[in-house]
């Protein structure tokens, strides 16, 4: 199998830089973005497995960025993250998520669910 290719948004830098740091050890190839408007072109510029979003962003939320992922590239799963609560149940998951999970990141369920994500991709 070749390498995963993830993108991670969140606007916490010093998290994501470290996600990707603990990702390529696994070897996932990971490339982190501070927002959802950049988000957006990179996905318009270069392919990737899955995208690792973060629900609270600045400027252009979360839920807005993966309206338009979905829309321009509806093979990509999403992994949602959220720092402000928690989704109750699956049907509280916006629609076109693959799944979600809470911060703190457990990052051995974060590659659980990245190598998930592609296994039915």
């Amino acid at each position: 199998m070749s390498e995963l290719k993830v993108l991670l948004v969140d606007d916490e830098e010093e998290l994501v830089s470290t996600l990707v740091e603990r990702l390529e050890y696994r070897q996932i190839k990971a490339v982190f973005l501070l927002t959802g408007a950049a988000a957006i072109q990179r996905m318009r510029e270069e392919t990737f497995d899955v995208v690792v979003l973060d629900l609270k962003l600045p400027g252009i939320s979360g839920i807005e960025t993966m309206r338009v992922i979905k829309k321009e590239h509806p093979e990509v799963p999403i992994i949602l993250i959220t720092g402000h609560g928690s989704l109750a149940n699956e049907e509280d998951m916006p629609k076109g998520a693959f799944d979600y999970l809470p911060k703190p990141i457990d990052l051995e369920i974060l590659v659980q669910k990245i190598r998930e994500a592609v296994a039915v991709k």
